[in-house]
């Protein structure tokens, strides 16, 4: 069996989650099968082969799960984007829009040096908000995203789109 539908095959639709109307694609059953996951890793890393990188920055939560184990094959540094007020040093913000409201981000001030070749992971990319927000943050400190990688691509929500304004590779495993 592909990749692709070994990962389709795991997740499973939570329906009207986390409000109504809304199918929540649920990784957590990925999570339970350790070959899945090392085949998901290394079809990330295979897939970055060519592709200049030195650090690694997952998004909370779910972000931090490939990505840091991205980060050990490539052997450089993981570095976490998380929700305000989780991280304990000098951060930066950014804020962006959701469907009802706003959130925000943020880095560590030193996570990253300017010139720094950037992969921005999450485990999924709906509309993009958070993906976009998270590329400003690398921007803010002078690196640059050359690729960014998910799990889940909901594409018919058009996220892809919008972060392809701050990365030439994209990478997707798996689209709805």
């Amino acid at each position: 069996m592909l990749l692709e539908e070994r990962i389709k095959t795991a997740i499973r639709d939570i329906p009207d989650f986390p409000k109504p109307g809304i199918v929540f694609k649920d990784i957590t059953p990925i999570l339970t099968d350790p070959i899945l996951c090392r085949d998901i890793a290394d079809e990330f890393v295979k897939r970055l082969a060519h592709t200049p990188i030195s650090a690694v920055v997952g998004i909370e939560s779910r972000g931090f799960l490939f990505g840091m184990m991205i980060a050990q094959r490539l052997n450089v540094p993981f570095i976490p984007i998380r929700k305000i007020g989780k991280l304990p040093a000098k951060t930066i913000q950014q804020k962006y829009d959701l469907e009802y409201g706003t959130a925000t981000v943020e880095i560590h001030a030193d996570a990253l040096k300017p010139g720094q070749q950037v992969l921005l992971h999450d485990d999924l990319l709906a509309t993009g908000g958070t993906a976009i927000a998270s590329a400003k943050l690398i921007e803010k400190l002078g690196a640059k995203v050359s690729a960014a990688c998910f799990l889940v691509n909901l594409d018919f929500l058009g996220g892809e789109d919008l972060i392809a304004k701050y990365c030439n590779k994209i990478i997707n495993l798996t689209t709805y």
